[in-house]
C-alpha cells in the first residue's frame, strides 16, 4: 500500500467519528441554547453557591458539562459554557476542578440577588483570631462539602494550636452540630484535641427540620473515625440514624439542647456561657445553620398558633385548610407535601409573579398538582391579616379572602448578624462574587 493510500484508509477511519463528534456537539448546543433561552426568559437564579464562567477564557470543550454530577447544569451555548439550568446547580464544583483553563469560579449571589457572607479565609478562620467558621454558615450548604470543611477546618486548627497543659480550658468549642459539626467533632476526637461541642437543638442541625422522607443527599461522604458512607440517595430519616450510628460507635460526646448565649475574650482564650453551663476554649468553630431565626411576615396574627415555620409531620395538616408562603423549594415542597394528605385545602402564595429559584423538579410537581387542582398557587400575593378561620390576602392590589386552619411560612431566615458581629466577625454581601 502506498503512504497515499494509507493516508486515505487512515482518514476513511477518522473522519466519521470527526463527523459524529461534531454533530453530537452541534445537537446538544442547540438543546442547551433553547434551555439557556428559557432561563433568562423567566428569570431563574441559582439558590446557592455556583458557578461564574469567564467567556474570554472559555474554549468550550465541554469538560465541565460532563463533570457535573447532578445531570445537565452547564451547557454551551455560542461557544462558551452558560449556567442553562441555574436552580438545580448545588455547588460542588466538579465544573471548576475540570475546567483546563481556568475559566470558572465560584460565586456567591448574582447581580439581582444579594448573599450575606461571614469574611473567611482559605484557613476557616475569620476576621477575628481563633474564630473559624465551617459549613452552612459560610455558604456552604451541600453536605458532602459541609462535612469536608468541618475536617478540613479542624486540621488547620490543630496545626495552629500550641501545647496547653491547662486542663480546665478545652482546645476548641465546636458550636452546631449539624453536617460540618460532627465531622469536625469527630475529627477533633481523631486528633486527640479538648473539645466540647454544643448545639441549642438535637444532632443533624437543618436536616432535622425538614420534611419526612425529603432526598438530602446524592453523593457519598466520607467521615473522620468512621469512614465512607456509600449511597447515592438518601432521606433526611436515614441520613439522621447515620449520625445516630456513628456517633454511638465512635462515642464521640455532643451536648444537645445547649445554646450559646454569650461568647468574651479573656485571658487568652475565649469564655463561653451557655443555657446550661460555662466554658473555657481556646479556639471556637462556628458550625451552625444560615437561617438562625425565621424570617417573619410582621402581619396581624401571625403570633397566633396556626402559625409555624417548618413542616415536620404533613399528616396533621390531612382535611385542612392551609396557607404556605415562600417562593422557594422548601415552600414548594411543604405545598406538595401536604396536598398529598386526603381531604387537604392547598394555596401557595408567592409575592413575586413566577418561582424563580425553584428546583426543575419540583416546578413539574407544583405545575401537576395545579392541573389536577390540588394546590391553588397565588402568585403576586403578600399576607395582609391572617384570622382565625382565614387569612386575607393582597393578590395583585386586590384583597382575596381564604378559609383557613393553618398558615407556615418559608420566606428564608435571619442570618445570625448580630451574633456574628457581637464576635466582631465582618459580614459582607455578595452579588455575584467569590
Amino acid at each position: 500500500m502506498t503512504e497515499q493510500q494509507t493516508t486515505i484508509a487512515i482518514a476513511a477511519l477518522i473522519v466519521p467519528f470527526v463527523v459524529a463528534y461534531w454533530w453530537r456537539a452541534a445537537r446538544d448546543e442547540k438543546r442547551a441554547t433553547r434551555t439557556f433561552e428559557h432561563t433568562v426568559a423567566t428569570g431563574l437564579e441559582p439558590v446557592s453557591l455556583h458557578p461564574s464562567i469567564d467567556p474570554n477564557r472559555c474554549i468550550a470543550v465541554g469538560t465541565c458539562v460532563d463533570a457535573c454530577l447532578e445531570g445537565e447544569i452547564l451547557g454551551i451555548v455560542n461557544g462558551t459554557a452558560e449556567l442553562i439550568h441555574p436552580t438545580r446547580c448545588i455547588g460542588h464544583g466538579t465544573c471548576a476542578a475540570a475546567c483546563p483553563v481556568d475559566a470558572i469560579t465560584l460565586v456567591f449571589g448574582t447581580e439581582r440577588r444579594g448573599v450575606d457572607i461571614p469574611e473567611v479565609r482559605d484557613t476557616f478562620e475569620t476576621n477575628v483570631e481563633r474564630i473559624y467558621i465551617a459549613g452552612e454558615l459560610g455558604g456552604m450548604g451541600l453536605i458532602r462539602n459541609a462535612v469536608t470543611q468541618g475536617k478540613e477546618a479542624i486540621d488547620n486548627i490543630a496545626k495552629r494550636l500550641d501545647s496547653s497543659n491547662d486542663p480546665a480550658v478545652y482546645d476548641v468549642a465546636i458550636v452546631g452540630a449539624g453536617p460540618a459539626g460532627i465531622s469536625a467533632t469527630l475529627e477533633a476526637a481523631k486528633k486527640g484535641l479538648r473539645y466540647v461541642t454544643l448545639d441549642q437543638y438535637d444532632i443533624g442541625g437543618t436536616v432535622r427540620s425538614y420534611p419526612r422522607h425529603k432526598i438530602v443527599m446524592t453523593q457519598p461522604m466520607d467521615l473522620p473515625l468512621y469512614g465512607k458512607c456509600r449511597f447515592r440517595e438518601i432521606e433526611k430519616e436515614q441520613l439522621l440514624a447515620i449520625w445516630e450510628e456513628v456517633i454511638g460507635k465512635t462515642g464521640v460526646a455532643i451536648n444537645t439542647g445547649e445554646k450559646v448565649e454569650t461568647v468574651a475574650r479573656r485571658n487568652g482564650h475565649y469564655e463561653i456561657a451557655t443555657s446550661k453551663a460555662a466554658y473555657a476554649a481556646r479556639v471556637i468553630l462556628l458550625a451552625i445553620g444560615r437561617r438562625g431565626t425565621p424570617r417573619k411576615l410582621g402581619v396581624p396574627g401571625e403570633e397566633t398558633s396556626k402559625v409555624t415555620y417548618n413542616l415536620i409531620e404533613p399528616k396533621q395538616y390531612a382535611e385542612r385548610s392551609v396557607l404556605v408562603v415562600g417562593g422557594g423549594d422548601s415552600a414548594v415542597e411543604a405545598a406538595l407535601a401536604i396536598a398529598k394528605q386526603p381531604g387537604s385545602d392547598v394555596t401557595l402564595s408567592y409575592r413575586k409573579s413566577a418561582f424563580a429559584r425553584v428546583k426543575d423538579k419540583n416546578r413539574d410537581s407544583l405545575e401537576e398538582a395545579q392541573g389536577a387542582r390540588r394546590v391553588d398557587v397565588v402568585l403576586e400575593s403578600q399576607v395582609q391579616t391572617i384570622a382565625p378561620e382565614s387569612v386575607v390576602l393582597d393578590a395583585a392590589g386586590r384583597p382575596l379572602e381564604i378559609r383557613n386552619d393553618f398558615v407556615l411560612v418559608f420566606i428564608g431566615g435571619e442570618l445570625p448578624t448580630a451574633f456574628l458581629r457581637k464576635l466582631g466577625v465582618r459580614i459582607d454581601t455578595k452579588f455575584g462574587e467569590a
